[in-house]
């Protein structure tokens, strides 16, 4: 047999991870471990170059993970930070939305988690000193700090430059509006100062809100314009409309503004409303004056309102004597409408002065119509001057007056003159007009003196068949008693019209002759109608002239 040496076996039995041989030589496996096997312990110095990698991450540089060469982690926050940068830049006065910071600064935070955990098991490669990395990363992190304080300050700056935009917007758009009449530029006025006070009001701290009380200056300057070119009736709309400004702009932004348009409103109503007074336009300036008295019953001006009103009513009264006094009656009832819708004291006084003016003016106006041949206008004007002023001394004359121009309508001869306005002197001589007809007749005279009788409707009489017939026949039957009327009437010419009513006979005409009554003479008319003719119309006969009757002795 062969021997063995016994240094070549071992002393003990076998170790945990020596290996039993059997007899025929095979090595059979390790026995199972008794415990399971414990971590691995990190190597030295791995949490030091955790916190200098996570720090170097949160800087969204990503050079934590440079560190730890993980390029293409690193190329994820590189592309995170770019595109946050292309947002964010250049500077919004709205900034970034708040959704999108969130999201940055989540990816930085998980970028810095991320390069920590790898750094617990991985050597920095070329950087043999982490203590030193994470000073880096720590003065890193000043760069995103740095960079949001900058990026506020350069968005409060847009901002700054946004309203001052703003406020040259409203700039432009006064001095555009200064150029047009407020009718036209009170938009851009009233754009113009919501502007200024959205600046004023909403944005008290800024550049801007600081330049809004020298604006509203320029603002109360410009449209005032229409006044400090002393066009009044323009700039009473504009001055009105600064006057309500304290009721929407804060007063401490207007300073001493609201009461600077007092002076110039007062005067601009009084001068605009006298110019109208006295104008020839159809604006009677009634609506300035009521305004002034309404809303500056104290001032200077609205005393002055009274004495105007009355001196107007004066020159027009006397302006009646005019060539054209229809027109200027027309001017006194507009002044008359005017005095109605004053108020204060005087309005009484001047009320009556001016109704007493309307009266002279209606009167005037009625002998001027009637003067220039316009005798239907003439008619209806007096007609209504007698009927209104019942009272006055004229009204005999202006009936007069009216029941010539009715004549002259119908014989243009009854108005070359003016009926005489006093009674007439001197002998009268009789004059009997009888009524032939089956309809009552009107009879209007004029000459000398003026008037109108009616005659009743003749209840046995007839119309005749022809004009010849009623020519020989009229007022001549025996035993017929004709309605019957009696004047007295101043020798001279006289104009006459005979008026048909339609209680007998329809479509009967009115029809007009003249005459002479002669000194010493009474006189006799008869009137009648004669039979349709083939057109059916019944025709009043066209008398004679008056037929003396008798010579008085």
């Amino acid at each position: 047999m062969e021997s063995r040496d016994q240094s070549d076996m071992p002393e003990h039995g076998p170790g945990p991870w020596s290996a039993a041989r059997d007899g025929r030589g095979d090595v059979e496996p390790p026995p199972p471990p008794s415990r399971p096997p414990t971590a691995v312990p990190p190597p030295p110095g791995a949490p030091l170059r955790a916190v200098a990698a996570g720090l170097l991450s949160l800087s969204g540089l990503g050079l934590g993970h440079v560190l730890v060469r993980r390029w293409g982690r690193a190329a994820v926050s590189w592309a995170a930070t770019a595109a946050f940068l292309l947002v964010a830049l250049p500077a919004d006065p709205d900034g970034v939305p708040a959704l999108l910071v969130a999201v940055y600064v989540l990816l930085l935070v998980l970028a810095g988690a991320d390069a920590a955990r790898i750094a617990l098991r991985t050597e920095f490669g070329g950087w043999p000193r982490p203590a030193l990395a994470a000073v880096v990363g720590l003065a890193l992190l000043a760069v995103p700090v740095a960079a949001t304080s900058a990026y506020g300050s350069a968005r409060d700056e847009a901002r700054e430059q946004e309203l001052l935009d703003r406020l040259r917007e409203g700039d432009e758009l006064v001095t555009k509006a200064a150029k047009n009449s407020f009718a036209l530029s009170g938009p851009d006025y009233r754009y113009a100062l919501t502007l200024y006070r959205e600046l004023g009001e909403d944005h008290p701290g800024s550049r801007a809100a600081a330049l809004v009380p020298e604006r509203l200056e320029a603002y109360y300057t410009a449209i005032s314009t229409p006044y400090r070119a002393k066009d009044y009736c323009a700039a009473i709309d504009p001055l009105t409309f600064l006057r309500t400004l304290p009721d929407t702009v804060d007063r401490k932004l207007l300073g001493d503004l609201p009461g600077r348009a007092d002076a110039p409103l007062a005067e601009s109503l009084y001068a605009c409303g006298v110019s109208r007074l006295n104008g020839s336009g159809t604006e009677s300036g009634g609506t300035e004056l009521t305004a002034l008295l309404r809303t500056f019953p104290d001032s200077a001006q609205a005393g002055q309102v009274g004495p105007a009103v009355s001196g107007k009513i004066r020159q027009q009264v006397a302006d009646l004597k005019g060539e054209d006094p229809c027109a200027v009656t027309d001017g006194l009832r507009r002044t008359s409408t005017l005095v109605a819708g004053l108020p204060g004291t005087s309005s009484p006084a001047l009320s009556t002065q001016a109704a007493a003016g309307v009266r002279d003016g209606v009167y005037a106006c009625g002998v001027d119509e009637f003067e220039d041949g316009r005798f239907s206008e003439a008619r209806q004007t007096l007609t209504d001057f007698a009927d209104a002023y019942t009272g006055d001394r004229r009204r005999g004359h202006a009936e007069d007056i009216a029941v010539a121009a009715e004549i002259a309508e119908v014989r243009p001869a009854a108005g070359k003159r003016l009926p005489p306005s006093g009674g007439a002197g001197g002998t009268r001589m009789e004059l009997v007009i009888s009524n032939d007809a089956p309809n009552g007749v009107e009879v209007l005279y004029t000459g000398p003196v003026t008037g109108t009788v009616n005659l009743k409707p003749c209840g046995s009489c007839d119309r005749y068949s022809s004009e010849a017939t009623g020519a020989a026949r009229a007022c001549r039957a025996s035993g017929t008693s004709y309605p019957k009327a009696r004047l007295r009437l101043p020798a001279g010419e006289y104009h006459f019209l005979y008026k048909h009513d339609t209680g007998a006979s329809t479509e009967v005409d009115s029809y007009a002759s003249g005459s002479k009554v002669k000194p010493g003479y009474s006189y006799t008319s008869c009137t009648y109608v004669i039979e349709r003719d083939r057109y059916g119309l019944d025709l009043p006969s066209l008398p004679d002239p008056l037929k003396p009757a008798s010579l008085v002795r």
